[in-house]
């Protein structure tokens, strides 16, 4: 069931990540929620089209013109608060690039979008010895989300990809816990992370790891390593690509169709 969205606020998280907090009448689909990699799918209108009310993009494919079909991307819901139906996104700026982060980035306080979820899958386990997040920006809310679900003695090792410096963001770690940053402006993009992650001290015990950000990095990369070399179980990991270099949203889901086939045919 669609959800309607107010914006209310913004604020800028770093240099290049803009949070706007929402207000909404229902929130009660958040009720139960307890994944702290809680994602959300936002529904973007296309101006100058008239769509059925109420909503419903399952029922509108094949009937409905492709062209003028919304557009729909894939968030981190933060903060949600069912009593007082507020929440909050972060969005990643881009420049012109895309459609959620422009339409974030000149959002004001009256405009409004549609919200379908929650989804999600993961939650820090308390039991595991220690814990292991990894990613980019786009994993930046969910691994905040992660930590301060986190008990205050957990320990904790976070390795994230950001652009420099001035945009390493401040992360609610527990006192056990240690962040380390790596910078495109130094070291690039392709396989920094990686490298960044092989080269963390491996802890003793069970470790429970959160991997998510540049689906090449993550998934051909990373993954292996913790699978193969690290011998981590599947049920102690959740790992997964949250984007793709040069692909949209759309051609993004048929690359991980198609990963997927490939993984069950091996």
């Amino acid at each position: 069931m669609a959800t309607y969205l107010t914006v209310t606020g913004a604020e800028m998280v770093t240099p290049r990540v803009r949070r706007l907090w929402f207000r909404s009448d229902d929130l009660s689909a958040f009720a139960e929620s307890v994944h702290t990699d809680r994602y959300v799918k936002l529904v973007f209108l296309k101006e100058g089209v008239t769509y059925p009310e109420p909503l419903d993009i399952k029922a509108m494919r094949g009937t409905f013109p492709a062209e003028d079909m919304p557009t729909v991307r894939t968030f981190t819901a933060l903060f949600p608060d069912v009593e007082a139906g507020t929440m909050a996104i972060d969005f990643v700026m881009h420049g012109d690039l895309g459609v959620a982060g422009p339409w974030a980035a000149k959002a004001e306080p009256g405009d409004r979008l549609i919200l379908n979820g929650p989804g999600g899958a993961y939650s820090p386990d308390p039991e595991a010895d220690w814990h292991l997040l990894a990613g980019d920006e786009s994993a930046l809310p969910a691994i905040s989300a992660a930590l301060r679900a986190m008990p205050a003695d957990a320990v904790v090792r976070v390795v994230m990809l950001v652009e420099s410096p001035s945009e390493a963001p401040e992360l609610p770690l527990p006192a056990a816990g240690e962040a380390t940053f790596i910078y495109r402006c130094d070291v690039g993009e392709e396989g920094a992370l990686e490298k960044a992650v092989r080269e963390l001290e491996w802890l003793p015990g069970r470790v429970h790891a959160f991997v998510h950000g540049e689906a090449q990095e993550v998934m051909r990369r990373i993954r292996p390593y913790l699978f193969r070399e690290r011998g981590v179980a599947r049920e102690n990991a959740s790992i997964s690509g949250y984007w793709r270099h040069g692909r949209t949203e759309e051609s993004f889901r048929e690359w991980k169709a198609e990963f997927a086939k490939a993984e069950a045919q091996s």
